[in-house]
């Protein structure tokens, strides 16, 4: 029997992040290979949501070096960020769910950000964007 969700808390997959031995060397063999558009590594894929189509969203596509922390855990090739609406109602939730949850919060012009990890060590970025973000002027609109 699969568990029944308490409520609505991602609203979609804001990122899909991997580690590349060479992530440079990889960027340009996308670019090349898939056309993906990549600035510093990272392509940025826009859309708009069914209710505000006014607003436009992004998500993220990155490389990371092989020896990055930002994944929390040194074995895990990908990692993938999920958008959210409200970090800080999403994150009382689980701590009440007892879900491991990192210390740190981070805020920047890109949002907020939390980690947590499921019960098999796969560390997932929260991400709660901005009001207004201003992209990159290279993105690639979804179709």
């Amino acid at each position: 029997m699969t568990a029944k969700p308490s409520s609505k808390r991602v609203t979609g997959i804001g990122g899909v992040f991997f580690r590349a031995r060479n992530p440079k060397r990889l960027s340009d063999w996308y670019r090349k290979h898939l056309g993906l558009k990549t600035t510093q590594n990272t392509a940025l894929f826009t859309w708009q949501g069914p209710k505000e189509a006014k607003r436009k969203g992004y998500t993220v596509w990155a490389l990371f070096p092989s020896n990055t922390d930002y994944f929390h855990n040194p074995r895990k090739q990908f990692m993938i960020n999920y958008r959210v609406k409200n970090l800080e109602k999403v994150l009382q939730k689980l701590r009440r769910e007892r879900v491991k949850i990192a210390r740190k919060l981070e805020k920047s012009q890109y949002g907020k950000f939390a980690w947590i990890s499921d019960p098999e060590g796969n560390w997932l970025e929260l991400w709660e964007p901005p009001k207004k973000y201003a992209a990159p002027d290279d993105e690639t609109p979804m179709e």
